[in-house]
């Protein structure tokens, strides 16, 4: 190891941000470990609480000082691990510490161990793809199903009804019908053909969270059309158009961080075919609002 004096002051004060990234990490990594009752991703996430460790007492030695965790990053994290599953968090978390690695091979040169911990930080995106056995993940293709249909049929739905009934009330009123009985549609149809699968023992779940996904998805669409009132239709389409992007937007993240795919690639598809079959259906109903000769 050099001696701390050779060690230029951006050095230290970049050594001094990684040590409290590393105890925030250990102290999270820890916590969620102690909570999570499948003994093989327990063992992983406690390994990596250790190896953060080993590294900010690395880092002390050349600081000189040991700074505390940010606890409420701490316990921000664990709670998110809750709602979105412990291998969003710690990919996400990692992923942060990817793009530092980039500064540990800055100063190797001076630092000997950067090198030995850059390698360690490789070492956990392959332990990391053992993880993925969290059953929000297993039966995340059920999910994915749900949500898509939901966001192209129930948004091309309420587009079309906007400009055919002009009022709030009977959108949501015809959206919410519609999208209920899809919604059992869509959970029967997952359940069968799960059971026609090799592993029917999963059918039910898998109906269940296709069910969840696609009953969410029509509550947040149809949300705009309940709260604003029955001659605001115009400003409920657009709101609802915004709102199914940002649920796009969210879940497309989410998947790309949790299977670490692409993100872009995935949103413009998602979002291209639910817009497009949106502006299609808004015109299907103005077409059809003029040939019955409707006019509310």
């Amino acid at each position: 190891m050099g001696k701390t004096s050779d060690i230029p002051a951006e050095a230290i004060t970049f050594l001094k941000k990684m040590q409290r990234i590393e105890a925030d990490d250990m102290l999270t990594y820890a916590k969620i470990g102690r909570h999570v009752k499948d003994q093989h991703n327990k063992a992983v996430i406690l390994k990596l609480a250790k190896d953060e460790e080993r590294h900010a007492h690395i880092w002390t030695r050349y600081t000189g000082s040991k700074p505390k965790a940010h606890m409420f990053t701490v316990y921000w994290n664990y709670f998110l691990s809750f709602i979105l599953g412990f291998t969003f968090i710690i990919k996400k978390m990692e992923k942060r510490e990817d793009r530092t690695n980039l500064n540990y091979h800055t100063w190797e040169h001076v630092i000997p161990e950067a090198r030995t911990i850059a390698d360690d930080e490789e070492d956990h995106e392959r332990q990391l793809l053992e993880m993925l056995d969290e059953e929000r993940l297993r039966y995340l293709g059920s999910f994915v199903l749900g949500l898509s249909d939901a966001l192209v049929e129930l948004s091309g739905t309420l587009a079309g009804l906007t400009l055919a009934l002009t009022n709030t009330r009977l959108i949501a009123l015809s959206g919410m019908i519609t999208g209920i009985a899809a919604t059992l549609s869509m959970a029967g149809s997952e359940y069968l053909s799960k059971k026609n699968e090799d592993s029917p023992d999963n059918a039910l779940k898998s109906s269940l969270y296709t069910g969840a996904a696609y009953l969410v998805t029509v509550a947040l669409l149809i949300l705009p059309y309940l709260l604003l009132p029955s001659h605001a239709w115009l400003t409920a389409l657009i709101i609802m158009l915004a709102t199914m992007l940002l649920i796009i937007i969210f879940f497309t993240y989410y998947v790309s961080v949790a299977k670490s795919l692409p993100f872009f690639k995935r949103f413009i598809q998602m979002a291209g075919i639910s817009l497009s079959v949106a502006a299609i259906s808004f015109g299907i109903g103005f077409l059809v609002k003029g040939w019955l000769g409707v006019d509310i």
